[in-house]
């Protein structure tokens, strides 16, 4: 952690806050994540986790606040910070009635990438995704495993420097679970990651930091080790949570 923080900041988020009317979903969120960490973005149900992602994202725009991908600010300059993100949302955009392989020409194609270079990395992010052996069949006939790799291929296809995944574990068997975990792990050696998920094992399995969202504020920033405080988990999980149960977020 202390060698990594004086790296480049690859995602920042710089006072982001979202406000429906009277309802806040998320405010006044701030960190920064460099180079070459894989961070957990926890959280319970509607804690504000998808609502920040899709902000930094570029597909939901905040009520205050900024953000950057890469150093790229997410408003005035969108296309610069969309080439260094890759993007797996929890239910990815796959079109059922493709192969693997032709969805992954589609969405190279629609990127501009060159046809040498689009055949290039299909190959590479096939390999690195195992989708080998699921090519040529239809993505409706794949497994939610095996979608999520397709997924996971689509948002590595134009080599990205940032990868930002919103519960992408969720709905998956556990060997489908472990296999994924693996491939994060494994990216997490040349990309900068986070990973919104409110299961609370991923936090161990794969993640150098985490952010801790509660009623839309973030409440914990630090390594796993301190999130646990010598607790289990589930314990330390409950006592955020309950701690700031009664701390009502009012617009300023």
């Amino acid at each position: 952690m202390a060698e990594l923080a004086n790296t480049k900041p690859m995602i920042e988020a710089n006072g982001l806050s979202k406000y429906y009317g009277p309802f806040v979903a998320i405010e006044d969120i701030s960190f920064s994540i460099p180079k070459g960490q894989i961070v957990a973005f926890l959280g319970p149900n509607g804690a504000g986790k998808s609502t920040t992602i899709k902000i930094l994202c570029g597909f939901l725009a905040a009520s205050a606040g900024s953000g950057k991908i890469a150093g790229k600010d997410i408003y005035t300059q969108r296309l610069e910070a969309a080439r260094n993100l890759g993007y797996l949302p929890e239910n990815g955009p796959l079109y059922e009635g493709m192969t693997p392989s032709e969805s992954l020409n589609f969405f190279g194609e629609v990127r501009g990438m060159h046809p040498a270079k689009l055949t290039e990395k299909i190959k590479e992010v096939t390999a690195q995704c195992d989708l080998e052996e699921v090519m040529d069949k239809p993505i409706s006939k794949l497994s939610r495993g095996f979608r999520q790799r397709v997924g996971l291929a689509q948002a590595l296809l134009h080599d990205p420097e940032v990868l930002i995944m919103d519960e992408p574990t969720a709905g998956l068997d556990p060997n489908q679970i472990r296999t994924f975990r693996e491939h994060i792990t494994h990216l997490g050696k040349s990309k900068t990651i986070m990973i919104s998920t409110h299961i609370l094992q991923e936090v161990e399995a794969i993640a150098d930091r985490v952010l801790f969202v509660h009623q839309g504020r973030l409440i914990f920033d630090g390594t796993p080790q301190e999130f646990k405080q010598d607790l289990s988990l589930e314990e330390s999980f409950y006592r955020l949570t309950s701690a700031n149960a009664d701390k009502e977020i009012i617009p300023q």
